[in-house]
């Protein structure tokens, strides 16, 4: 058995038996259960793991798989997408053109939907057949590649998906990332390669030299200490020396480096040249540093090709193991190897190529002062910042620390190094930056511009406060650019949406937005309109904070987003709708944020089945990058509906994670949500006084009214205030829903609230008629049915049993209709007390296994999975993300105990119709 670059030996596989055995049983289980699978093959270098992989791609290839295969290169793990290249361009069937995948990796800012679209071409593949997608050295994969490899095998687990990774052990490493994310998702097998045992590598020997070895010949190989690669790197240059009745023949060294010596001059250097460049190079860049023409070097090309040095594949050469690479590495001084790689650097800039190509050497070769590898380093940042923020973060750190603090190019990199950390969500990084920068008491031009760009980073971490205190500092200063004056005031107006006085906030949104645009900076402007649209938000003036956000969305698409939501809370779901679908269709770099607004809209309307699913996909997309933005409201709103749906155990988790992220972002927003959902539990569980405690927390937090993702639900804490006997408590939540419902005169919804508010605290059944009338003109149908569900305890209690009826039914049957189950219970109750149950709705808690155990949404899924239909195509169908189902999908299979998508299509063959 040769090493990692192919064996020397074709005898085959040498005491790898039991390995390829575990290998060809995955390979065999993914094909016959149409489930997903992974295998990483760890050991140290030249252990075998090459030949081991080759080996299963063979046997995978002979049962009729699809094959993509790829190989991560040291000197290449900047470039984003670069080691996946491989895996998906190439093969017996390519699952990408080159032209579809240049588009992914280059023209497209989101990393999320870069994956679904990767996974959208490897479940078309593995619709047909099984697919292999396999990755060597994977410990050198790129930024991209990674996060890529650490979402797709568990978002493709219903598919017969093999993946197979293979790289050295590395505690923490990228191997172990992604298997660690793919962790109870999937079947994953580790294959760790130890030492070949003594009767392994004495077959080796007799493979290699073609007759049984001596005793001479093992006491040598004892040196390899089990490693085939090395152990056949000694026995070919035992084979191939002359006899000689040395103890250790002429020309074996420890194998390489005695192969290399013999090598004439030109050859080495070439070689060289080689190395620095890394495993994989092209011929005229290793040409070009050796400072001759390509021509001349011929000779030293088939010299280390023939050496068994070198593989030529035709586009490129191939040091044919890297053990082989290294060797010729580290007898390259350190010096002379900086100066090398900064030369290649400046070699393949100069051919044209990406900065992004030349980043791997000048990080090796670049020294302080070095303003031209700042520049690369730069330009690299730039172009790989919208896919991999965090490789865009670290590159430029380290452009930052290549300029002395006396240049005056310090400060443009630096605000530079602040954005690029903020982006990748390294806030307190970015932070402490600017603070040095600061600390070293720039100009006052270059003093605003890192307050400006340091406004992302605090506004992340919740200091809207200190934001306010920068940006006033910074504009009391004077002395900053117009555009930078704009961006600093906008970022004062965006800190002022936080504050109790919103009519000085508004006035000086209104200075911001006009100094945005007469400096013609679109950064100022959008930080303007979006501290706007907070402002009317917070303030409850909906139709004002539409305007505001429909603005935004006109300047930056990516804010479409908050427009609908700002529609929803108009009521105006259709106008709504019909962002949604034109979002989903044109896809939007926030995809997150767009299934909060996705949420929103189904809560709305009475889907809760499929808001909790909009949440959860949220949640886990969020996750994906790093970005908490909307978890503790998704996790207070998913806890709501747990409690309307009767799953206790449910809502109770979710109140856990919203406490936890609430600790993670305590701002005042989120400490309102949870302490309101506090509340909703407390009175669940009977405890009336703790409900009130939290009610008046959330007030002391600000006007109940101000937190708009509680505004609808006022009834619930009047009658929880009522219930403890707070009428002054009560009768502050009606007064704020009044004045709500006078700044939105044109919204069904604020203006039904105040007359429920209003009934509830007068204890007035024509009010709360009203109200009932009001609601039944807007969208909302478990704000109407709280209503009605009050309004008819009201008749009730005045022994008005006939209007206690009509009413108590209509609230039952709309919120069994939501799938509010307990809600419909607790109405069905009091429907019992009026003689006139009528019909009981259907069981408080839904099965929790079977097709039962199924929400409509996911029937739908599944049925359209089970005649063929991708997570794409079913989306497209439905007019959702592929995220959403396959949170979907997730849930129907863990429901009906099914691991594939074939397991799943002969399961639904034997169901009626719903």
């Amino acid at each position: 058995m040769g090493g990692e670059g192919g064996p020397l030996s074709r005898s085959g596989l040498r005491g790898r038996e039991d390995e390829l055995g575990e290998l060809e049983a995955l390979v065999a289980s993914v094909a016959r259960t149409g489930s997903s699978g992974l295998a990483l093959i760890q050991g140290e270098p030249g252990i075998g793991k090459t030949t081991l992989l080759a080996a299963t791609i063979s046997t995978a290839r002979e049962a009729g798989y699809s094959v993509g295969i790829g190989k991560a290169d040291e000197l290449h793990r900047i470039v984003p997408l670069s080691s996946l290249a491989a895996c998906v361009l190439h093969g017996d069937r390519p699952l990408l053109s080159a032209d579809t995948f240049a588009d992914l990796a280059r023209n497209h800012d989101q990393r999320i939907w870069l994956v679904e679209r990767l996974a959208g071409a490897i479940e078309d593949r593995a619709g047909g057949m099984p697919v292999l997608i396999g990755l060597d050295d994977v410990q050198w994969a790129d930024p991209l590649s990674r996060f890529a490899l650490q979402q797709l095998p568990a978002r493709l687990r219903t598919s017969p998906v093999l993946w197979l990774l293979a790289g050295r052990r590395e505690p923490a490493g990228p191997a172990e990332e992604i298997v660690a994310a793919a962790d109870g998702s999937l079947p994953a097998v580790t294959v760790t390669l130890g030492p070949l045992s003594g009767a392994a590598i004495a077959q080796l020997a007799d493979d290699t030299l073609g007759t049984a070895a001596d005793e001479r010949v093992r006491d040598l190989l004892d040196g390899a200490g089990g490693n085939p690669f090395l152990a056949v790197e000694m026995l070919t240059a035992l084979r191939d020396a002359e006899p000689s009745d040395d103890p250790v023949p002429r020309g074996l060294v420890v194998g390489v480096r005695g192969r290399l010596r013999s090598l004439q001059a030109d050859t080495l250097r070439f070689l060289q040249m080689g190395a620095v460049l890394g495993r994989r190079f092209d011929f005229h860049d290793a040409a070009a540093l050796c400072g001759r023409p390509a021509a001349t070097l011929i000779t030293a090309l088939d010299e280390a090709v023939g050496a068994g040095i070198l593989d030529d594949d035709g586009d490129r050469l191939v040091f044919r193991h890297d053990l082989l690479r290294q060797a010729v590495y580290v007898d390259i001084s350190p010096s002379a190897r900086k100066a090398l790689h900064r030369e290649a650097a400046r070699g393949l800039v100069a051919a044209g190529r990406p900065p992004v190509d030349a980043v791997p050497h000048i990080l090796r070769g670049a020294t302080p002062g070095d303003e031209e590898a700042v520049s690369l380093l730069r330009r690299a940042a730039e172009d790989v910042l919208p896919v991999t923020p965090g490789l865009a973060a670290d590159l430029m750190t380290r452009a930052l620390e290549l300029v002395p603090s006396a240049r005056p190019l310090r400060y443009a990199v630096g605000e530079q190094t602040i954005l690029c950390l903020t982006r990748a969500g390294r806030n307190g990084e970015a932070l402490a930056t600017g603070d040095r920068l600061l600390a070293e008491r720039p100009p006052l031009e270059e003093f605003g511009r890192l307050q400006a760009g340091l406004g992302g980073a605090l506004w992340n971490m919740d200091r809207a406060g200190e934001l306010r205190r920068r940006a006033e500092a910074a504009l009391a200063l004077a002395g900053a650019a117009p555009r930078i004056t704009a961006r600093l005031t906008a970022l004062r107006t965006l800190a002022l949406s936080r504050d109790h006085d919103l009519v000085a906030a508004r006035e000086a949104g209104e200075a911001a937005l006009r100094a945005a645009v007469q400096a013609g900076d679109r950064d100022a402007h959008t930080l303007a309109l979006s501290g706007l649209g907070e402002i009317a938000q917070n303030a409850g003036e909906n139709a004002l904070a539409l305007d505001r956000f429909a603005a935004l969305s006109a300047v930056d698409s990516a804010f479409l987003p908050e427009e609908i939501v700002a529609h929803l809370h108009m009521d105006d779901f259709d106008a709504g709708a019909r962002l949604l679908l034109r979002a989903t269709e044109a896809g939007t770099t926030r995809q997150a944020m767009l299934l909060w607004a996705q949420g929103q809209h189904d809560l709305g309307l009475g889907r809760l089945d499929d808001a909790d699913a909009a949440f959860a996909t949220m949640e886990r997309l969020e996750n994906e990058v790093h970005a908490p933005v909307q978890q503790v409201n998704g996790r207070v709103i998913r806890s709501w509906i747990a409690l309307l749906c009767g799953d206790r155990d449910a809502a109770r988790l979710h109140l856990a994670a919203a406490r936890e992220g609430l600790e993670a972002k305590p701002n005042p927003g989120n400490t309102a949500a949870v302490r309101f959902l506090e509340a909703l539990h407390a009175d669940a569980d009977g405890d009336t006084g703790l409900a009130v405690d939290r009610i008046r927390q959330v007030e002391r937090e600000g006007p109940f009214m101000r937190w708009r993702v509680l505004r609808d639900w006022t009834g619930h804490a009047i009658r929880m205030a009522l219930s403890g006997a707070d009428g002054e408590l009560a009768g502050e939540l009606a007064a704020q829903a009044a004045a709500h419902a006078g700044r939105n005169p044109a919204v069904p919804t604020a203006r039904g609230v105040a007359a429920h508010a209003l009934g509830l605290v007068r204890n007035d059944p024509t009010a709360l008629e009203r109200s009932v009338e009001v609601l039944d003109s807007g969208p909302r149908p478990l704000v109407r049915a709280a209503a009605a569900a009050d309004l008819g305890r009201m008749f009730l209690a005045a022994d008005r049993r006939r209007q206690a009826v009509t009413a108590l039914t209509r609230a039952r049957d709309t919120f069994t209709a939501a799938g509010a189950r307990a809600a419909a219970a607790r109405v069905q109750r009091d429907l019992e007390k009026t003689g006139a149950g009528g019909r009981r709705p259907a069981n408080v808690q839904r099965p929790v296994q079977g097709w039962e155990a199924l929400t409509a949404s996911e029937r739908k899924i599944a049925r359209l999975v089970a005649q063929g239909h991708t997570n794409r195509s079913a989306a497209d169908l439905l007019v959702v993300s592929p995220h959403t189902v396959n949170t979907h999908l997730t849930s129907v299979f863990r429901k009906l105990s099914v691991n594939s998508r074939v397991q799943l299509a002969n399961l639904v063959t034997t169901l009626p119709e719903d």
